[in-house]
This record gives structure tokens, sequence and C-alpha cells, in this order.
């Protein structure tokens, strides 16, 4: 069978070719009943619009562009899955672009890509949602963006979030209620300030319940499995051990048993382990790893939404989207052995 074009969605649906045009284009001067017997057409036919001949209609490229850091693969792959949820019905086709936040040639890099690209709008996911300078220039080059996750100069832009301290400060609290004082935490890259605010739901919870915050129980991570096992290590020699270990992530939380495991203690029984993202491998492992269940995809779904309906419209207000994390509990947690104060 022979590819159709956009003369036979016309005749099939009895209306002109600029008719079905709009349609692709997702123009709101459709008419339901009109829309609604073209997009059958289109159906039937298996109409497939030429993505050279959109752009040159509506100067557009019908390309979005996911702007990303480097955090844990699951969690781009999530990104990656609910933006395509949303864009490809809409015509629209997804690039992906890794870059380092602290690298002097992001920008230049940014600047690259919308030119080349053509990029019509694009998406931020941390830290890259926070690289003020790259968010300029997109801007001043007049590219509609959505911010997921910022956590600086929030109203100037629309954006979606989740409640990361919040849902630290829950976590730790389940700890705190089974008898843990001395509870370790293990913190994320520095140039994710996102997975800052789980430190600060740390500290808070702490101080909530009266516990005096101790400097020796943190150490420094980066996200990653093998900053899970030196924390650990790391905790786990101290004079006076923790009970409890919160790690910024769940690959950190995975090192963190694996050391644990190799020294001896067994888990929850010595040691309790929780971790945030519910990734993978907080399932993957034995025990599992109590967690925080992030609306990845959601987000990421909404983020598309927001960012579609400023391409359609022209602009759209820098409301927060907020999507509410939520505490996973398996079986790395227990009361300690002996609770000390």
């Amino acid at each position: 069978m022979s590819k159709a074009i956009i003369d036979d969605v016309a005749a099939r649906a009895g209306v002109s070719i600029k008719t079905v045009s709009r349609v692709v284009n997702r123009e709101r001067n459709v008419r339901p009943q009109t829309r609604a017997r073209v997009e059958a057409a289109i159906a039937e036919l298996n109409y497939r619009p030429r993505l050279s001949a959109r752009s040159l209609a509506g100067n557009r490229s019908f390309m979005l562009g996911l702007i990303y850091g480097k955090p844990g693969a699951h969690y781009v792959l999530d990104i990656q899955e609910g933006i395509l949820e949303i864009c490809r019905p809409h015509g629209y086709e997804l690039v992906i672009h890794p870059g380092e936040f602290r690298d002097g040639d992001l920008v230049n890099e940014v600047s690259e890509l919308i030119l080349d690209r053509r990029i019509d709008g694009v998406l931020l996911s941390p830290p890259i949602s926070d690289h003020m300078e790259a968010i300029g220039l997109l801007v001043e080059a007049g590219i509609p963006l959505v911010r997921i996750a910022p956590t600086i100069d929030k109203t100037a832009h629309p954006f979606v979030e989740t409640n990361d301290l919040e849902a630290s400060f829950e976590l730790a609290e389940v700890l705190i209620g089974l008898g843990h004082r001395r509870i370790g935490f293990i913190t994320g890259h520095p140039d994710h300030r996102a997975v800052g605010l789980r430190f600060e739901g740390y500290r808070k919870a702490l101080r909530a319940h009266g516990i005096a915050f101790q400097g020796e129980l943190v150490t420094l991570g980066d996200n990653r499995f093998h900053a899970g096992e030196e924390g650990a290590r790391q905790l786990l020699s101290l004079p006076s051990p923790p009970t409890a270990i919160f790690a910024a992530n769940d690959e950190m939380a995975g090192g963190v048993i694996k050391t644990a495991l190799a020294m001896g203690l067994r888990i929850p029984e010595q040691l309790s382990v929780v971790g945030f993202d519910d990734a993978p491998i907080s399932r993957q492992v034995w025990p599992s790893i109590s967690t925080i269940q992030q609306p990845i995809r959601e987000m990421a779904k909404t983020a598309t939404q927001i960012l579609l309906e400023q391409l359609r419209a022209g602009e759209a207000e820098p409301h927060p989207s907020m999507h509410p994390a939520r505490v996973i509990l398996r079986e790395s947690i227990a009361p300690p052995r002996t609770q000390t104060s």
C-alpha cells in the first residue's frame, strides 16, 4: 500500500489541505467536529506528516530539547520517557544533551544546540535547571523553557518540583521513631542543589526531636555507588558508629549495604539503611532499601505539557507545579539493638 499524503487525508475527511495542516499542527481554530473527522482520517490512512514540511509551514522544527546533568541513569531515563509520552502524540521529537554543570563550555553547547538543531523549546533537569547563565541564554534567544526541580530564582520561569526536604524529614523521622539517635548521613553531589535539600530535611528532623547534630556523622558523597561504600567505611569505623545511615540516593545506599555486610554487620539488625529515589537498586539488593519515591515521570510529563502550552500560546505563567514524593518502607530498617542518647 502506498504511503498516504496530506491530499489523501483532506479528501477522506472532506476538508481542505489547510484544515488538515491546522489539525496536524494542533492549532486551536478548528471546530471540534472537523478536528475529529480529520483525526479519524489520519488514523485510518496511517498518515505521518513529514517533519520538514511541518517545520517550513510553521517556522518550527517540532523538536524539543532536554538538557540534563549526570544523576543516576534511571533518573534520566524516567525523565525521557515522561517527556516522550507527551511530546510524541503532539508531533514533537526529542533531542537530549548531557551537560556538566561546572563546564565552562556548557553555555556554548546550549547555543550550538538551539542554533544547529533549531530547538523549539527546552526542558532543563537538575542540576542544569539551576544554571542561570544557560537559562539566560535561552531567554535572550527567545526559546521557551521549563525547569525541573530548580532550587534558586524560581519565580521567573515555569517549573515543576517535588518536596525533597519534607520527604527526607519524614523518612528521618521514621528512623528516629524506631529509636535511632546516631544517624549517619551521606550527602549527594554538591552541584545538585535539589539533592542538598535532603540533607536539610535530615537536619530538620534532628532538631524537631531535640537530637544534637554531629558533624562526624556526615560524609560527603557524589551520588555514586562507590561514595556509599567509602562513606559507610568512614562512618562505621567511628569509635561510636551510627545505628542507621541515610544516604542521599539509592545508589549510595546500595554501597552502604555492601560495605556493612563486608564488615560483618547484619542489616537491619545491626544497621538500618535508607536511601532516596526508589531506584531499581533499592528493590534489587537484599535487604531491599527503604527509600523515597519521586514522581519523576509525572514531573517530566507535566513539564512537557507546560512547555507545549507555551509554544501554543506564546507564554506561560511561572507558577510551580508540585508533585509530592512518598516514603516507601522496606526490609532495611529496624529498631537499634541498643538505643543511645
